[in-house]
Parts: structure tokens; C-alpha cells; sequence
């Protein structure tokens, strides 16, 4: 199974351009947009331990958990992630 650690979810915020709002909770939102609609959003913990894991983000963006890996290591880029989700039927 392909871990999704905190390192990687804030890779996948940056690769995806994601708006980060701050949360009082435990986790902040990142939410995606595209065209101006928001077209998917993620929970990223806020925790210090770096190693838990955040295997919700591959279900909440659409994608199986080596792809989310895969676009958080940069082979998946950002276009090719909205192509995903337009071949998909989720734009």
C-alpha cells in the first residue's frame, strides 16, 4: 500500500496549487479548484509526528494511493490530474 506521509500530502498542495486554510481543529483543508469551482478538497494533521499517515487523501482527490503518491513525487503532474478527474466525470 503506498503511504501518503504528511511530507508527501504538502507535495501534493503544492502540485495541485491548493488553498490552505487554517483549521482549529486538528487538521487544516486544502482545497483544490479549478476554473474557479472547488473541485475537491483534503485534510492535512497538523501533528508533529511526520510519519502518520494520511491515506484519505488518494479517496478524497480521486485517485488510487499510487497514483496520490505518484503525483506528490512529481511523475503525475498537475494537468494530468485534471484530465483524471475529467475522464472521470468529476469536473
Amino acid at each position: 500500500m503506498a503511504i501518503i506521509t504528511k511530507e508527501l500530502a504538502l507535495e501534493i498542495v503544492k502540485k495541485l496549487k491548493a488553498k490552505v486554510e487554517k483549521q482549529t481543529k486538528a487538521h487544516d483543508i486544502a482545497s483544490v479548484y479549478h476554473e474557479g469551482k472547488m473541485i475537491a478538497h483534503f485534510g492535512i494533521r497538523r501533528g508533529s509526528r511526520r510519519d502518520l499517515g494520511h491515506d484519505h487523501i488518494p479517496e478524497q482527490i480521486f485517485l488510487r494511493p499510487r497514483e496520490a503518491r505518484l503525483l506528490a513525487q512529481c511523475p503525475l503532474s498537475r494537468e494530468g490530474w485534471i484530465k483524471i478527474m475529467s475522464d472521470k466525470g468529476k469536473l
